[in-house]
């Protein structure tokens, strides 16, 4: 006799209609991205038809000097800026779980949730308006490069605070009392203890920023300036004088270079929290 619960025809239909739906909105999400990759392999210039098998575009895209750098341009900015991001977004959630009370707290938070609420053209434009105010007053900085980091630095502290804070608030703080008890410094309890259990959520940061840098086109339009084009805004120029096949396959490089970079990051960090509670079954064992 089957010992399997018995379930409703209304529950099954219910099953059914949430499979399907996340179907759907999974097929909505990436049959543009994959319709791109294919069209990035088309001998016809027409993007909406098709002309046969060829690498064309792909050959043409070294000989693209715009859109070479302003590849370079971008991953330099994302690269500073996840860094940077991820340093500072750690110092802050630090400072706001480890001390409960302190002056200025609430305001803290209030700047750090800022950015991730406001709206991206009045990031751009109250920053190029400060930009400006102090390029008057100092002649320094020109618009480029680090304009650009500066805007995007903001934007990616926010999200990097979030993001390890969440991670920090879930930490046994028993952890850090017994390093202490065994003679271990602040400092070193932060460096030994803390930062390898959050390791984590430190790479989840890093990577929520850089992609967010490499695709934002409205700060750098507000902060850019001459000879300091970024690969999205390269993108979205063209795209408005009509859509270029050139542009697919440029496309196609950067989806299969993240594509590379977050499952082989997903692959070291998976590897890094078995070896972690490898070491953490032996020490109970021991």
């Amino acid at each position: 006799m089957s010992t399997q619960p018995i379930v409703p025809a209304y529950q099954r239909r219910g099953q059914w209609f949430g499979r399907a739906w996340l179907t759907a909105g999974f097929a909505f999400l990436y049959l543009p991205i994959a319709a791109l990759i294919v069209y990035s392999f088309n001998q016809s210039s027409l993007p909406s038809v098709w002309g046969g098998f060829t690498l064309q575009w792909f050959s043409k895209l070294a000989q693209d000097a715009e859109i070479i750098d302003g590849l370079i341009l971008s991953l330099k900015i994302a690269f500073f800026n996840a860094t940077a991001a991820v340093v500072l977004g750690t110092l802050a959630a630090w400072a706001l779980v480890k001390f409960k009370r302190f002056g200025g707290r609430t305001l803290m938070v209030g700047m750090i949730n800022a950015p991730l609420v406001m709206p991206e053209v009045i990031i751009g434009l109250s920053l190029l308006l400060m930009l400006v105010s102090i390029q008057r007053w100092l002649g320094f900085p020109e618009r480029g490069m680090l304009t650009i980091w500066v805007g995007h630095l903001l934007v990616g502290m926010a999200y990097a605070t979030v993001v390890i804070q969440a991670r920090l608030q879930d930490l046994n703080p028993q952890l850090d009392e017994a390093a202490q008890d065994l003679g271990a410094k602040p400092l070193q309890v932060f460096f030994l203890v803390t930062l390898p259990m959050i390791s984590q959520s430190l790479m989840s940061a890093w990577l929520l920023t850089f992609t967010l840098s490499l695709d934002d086109v409205v700060l750098a339009a507000f902060l850019s300036g001459p000879g300091s084009t970024t690969l999205p805004m390269v993108i979205f120029s063209r795209a408005r004088m009509g859509l270029d096949p050139s542009v697919n396959a440029v496309a196609t490089v950067v989806i299969g270079v993240v594509t590379l970079a977050v499952v082989g990051g997903s692959y070291a960090l998976a590897r890094v929290e078995r070896r972690r509670a490898q070491d953490m079954a032996q020490a109970s064992r021991g």
